[in-house]
């Protein structure tokens, strides 16, 4: 009876274990994080096209993660979608002219922003705006001109 309610007892923490397990990778997978964040400044970034790029999508310099996207929202007065990161302030030396992309990693299309450093001595403060970006590429877009151009040469044939 001893034998019985020892192995009861191990095999309840073992399922506890599990759970606990399954929970952490669930938090890791989705980004979200358990436990006070770090410092972070905000900067905007307006795109033409932002196609696929979602919240919580990770902001990376170099392939290393410094941020992610907070917010995506419409720019009514551009016409343009206005993304909302959070840098770490680890990273507060990036000059004004930096670039921010939007690319596409791994074979599932996960769009994520990448910045690449530019040369001003001038630096991204608070509420700043990054203002040289480039567009999510859209694979629509080039099988449309790739077949509008296939018709195009045909007709001239």
């Amino acid at each position: 009876m001893q034998n019985n309610r020892a192995l009861e007892i191990g095999v309840g923490l073992f399922l506890l274990a599990g759970v606990l397990a399954l929970l952490l990778l669930a938090l890791r997978v989705s980004g979200l994080a358990v436990g006070a964040g770090q410092d972070t400044y905000k900067v905007y970034a307006y795109f033409d096209n932002i196609a696929g790029l979602t919240v919580r999508a990770k902001v990376t310099m170099a392939g290393v993660t410094i941020g992610k996207v907070t917010a995506i929202d419409l720019d009514r007065d551009r016409y343009a979608g206005r993304v909302t990161m959070e840098l770490m302030e680890e990273v507060n030396n990036l000059p004004v002219d930096s670039t921010a992309s939007i690319l596409t990693a791994g074979l599932l299309g996960e769009k994520y922003i990448g910045l690449s450093v530019g040369g001003e001595a001038e630096v991204l403060e608070n509420e700043s705006v990054i203002h040289d970006t480039q567009s999510s590429l859209v694979l629509e877009d080039l099988i449309g001109k790739f077949l509008l151009n296939s018709v195009n040469k045909g007709e001239s044939d």
